[in-house]
């Protein structure tokens, strides 16, 4: 899967999901400081799925209506890596193909809301 790792998100989560088999773009790696705009057009341009923990996206495709190629939103109350990456990896193995250019998926330690996008 072609996946774009938000700055707030983290480079062992890029790491992790690189070594997972996915195509990640890091942001934290590749593009420091960039707006949630840049990031948005960027997943666009390259069709990247975003994994991020800022809210703000939810946002830009809901009330701003803004194109996506699908959105991660991870909702933790832990922010330490190794529970990012838990959470993700819960996710992937049993729901990866969930994700669509439609869909924006809230994952919180205990729960997965997956939001149609029409």
């Amino acid at each position: 899967m072609k996946v774009l790792v938000d700055e707030c998100t983290g480079p062992s989560v890029a790491r992790w999901l690189r070594d997972e088999g996915h195509d990640v773009y890091s942001v934290s790696e590749q593009s420091r400081g960039w707006s949630d705009h840049q990031v948005l057009a960027h997943a666009v341009a390259e069709q990247r799925v975003i994994v991020s923990n800022d809210k703000d996206f939810g946002e830009l495709v809901f009330k701003n209506r803004l194109h996506h190629c699908g959105i991660v939103l991870l909702r933790l109350d832990d922010e330490r890596v190794n529970n990012k990456i838990g959470v993700l990896r819960r996710f992937f193995a049993n729901f990866s193909d969930q994700i669509t250019s439609s869909h924006f998926i809230v994952l919180t330690e205990k729960a997965i809301r997956i939001n149609l996008i029409k």
